[in-house]
C-alpha cells in the first residue's frame, strides 16, 4: 500500500482511528439493540415505540458505513466482526428476553447518553490531532444522539 499523506502523521491517525473504532463499536451496539427492541417492543404505545425505534436504527445503520469509511481513510482496518466490536463496546448486550416498552425506553436513553460520551472522546482526539474531517463526523454523530436521548427522554415524560 502507498504512502497516506493527508496532513496527519501517523501517530494523530492511529489515535483518531482508534477513537473512531470504538464509536463504531458502540454505534453498532446501539443500532443491534435499537432494531431488536424495534421488532419486539409490546404494549400500549407499541405503534409510536415502533416507529420511534426505527426511524433512529435507521438513522444509526447509515452512520456505521461513515464510521468505518473514515476509519479506513486514515489507514485502518475497521472492526467488522461481532468479537471485534464486543471488545470494543461500552454498550452492554440485551438480554435474551426483551423488556417491557418502559425498560426499552429507559434502556436506549442510557445507551445513546454513553454512545454521545463515547463520541466526544472521539472527538477530543480528532480536535488534538487537527482532523476537521473526523471531528465534522463526529459532530454530527453527538447531534444524532443528541436527539434521539432527546426523543426518548420526552417519550419517558
Amino acid at each position: 500500500m502507498t504512502s497516506i499523506n493527508i496532513g496527519l502523521d501517523d501517530n494523530a491517525r492511529t489515535a483518531v482511528s482508534e477513537g473512531l473504532k470504538k464509536l463504531l463499536a458502540d454505534t453498532m451496539a446501539v443500532y443491534t439493540k435499537t432494531h431488536g427492541f424495534h421488532w419486539n417492543v409490546t404494549g400500549p404505545h407499541f405503534q409510536q415505540l415502533h416507529t420511534l425505534f426505527e426511524d433512529q436504527y435507521r438513522e444509526t445503520w447509515n452512520a456505521l458505513d461513515e464510521i468505518a469509511e473514515r476509519v479506513r481513510a486514515l489507514g485502518a482496518f475497521a472492526p467488522s466482526n461481532s468479537a471485534q466490536m464486543a471488545d470494543l463496546t461500552t454498550i452492554a448486550a440485551s438480554e435474551m428476553t426483551p423488556p417491557d416498552a418502559q425498560s426499552m425506553v429507559e434502556t436506549l436513553l442510557r445507551d445513546n447518553e454513553a454512545l454521545i460520551v463515547r463520541a466526544r472522546d472521539a472527538l477530543s482526539l480528532a480536535e488534538e490531532a487537527g482532523d476537521a474531517a473526523s471531528a465534522d463526523l463526529i459532530t454530527v454523530r453527538i447531534q444524532a444522539h443528541e436527539k434521539a436521548a432527546w426523543m426518548l427522554r420526552a417519550t419517558l415524560g
